[in-house]
């Protein structure tokens, strides 16, 4: 697969950048809106950084895995979170009923 990649840099970079955008948007995203020009110069420094990782996973590193595994480490985290908040409106629901 790494050989692919790095024989495939367009689609290699498209996931890099796909996956850049999806971790900043879920993890470090500020509570509020950016004025449109500083979101703008957010995903062109993205861009940039990107082709740095693009030549990392050109030169063998496994840099789409990594991204690969922390995006489906942030997904177990989002189930956690749903079944926590399922289990505890649950539990509140069973301690209204008793009262």
């Amino acid at each position: 697969m790494q050989d692919w990649l790095s024989n495939h840099p367009l689609v290699s970079y498209i996931l890099i950048l796909a996956s850049v955008i999806y971790i900043f948007n879920k993890v470090f995203r500020p509570g509020q809106r950016l004025p449109l020009l500083k979101e703008v110069m957010v995903y062109i420094v993205m861009a940039v950084g990107s082709v740095v990782l693009l030549v990392l996973q050109i030169d063998k590193l496994p840099i789409i895995q990594c991204m690969a595994v922390a995006i489906a480490m942030m997904l177990m985290l989002r189930i956690r979170q749903f079944n926590d908040r399922r289990m505890a409106k649950r539990q509140q629901q069973g301690d209204a009923t008793e009262s």
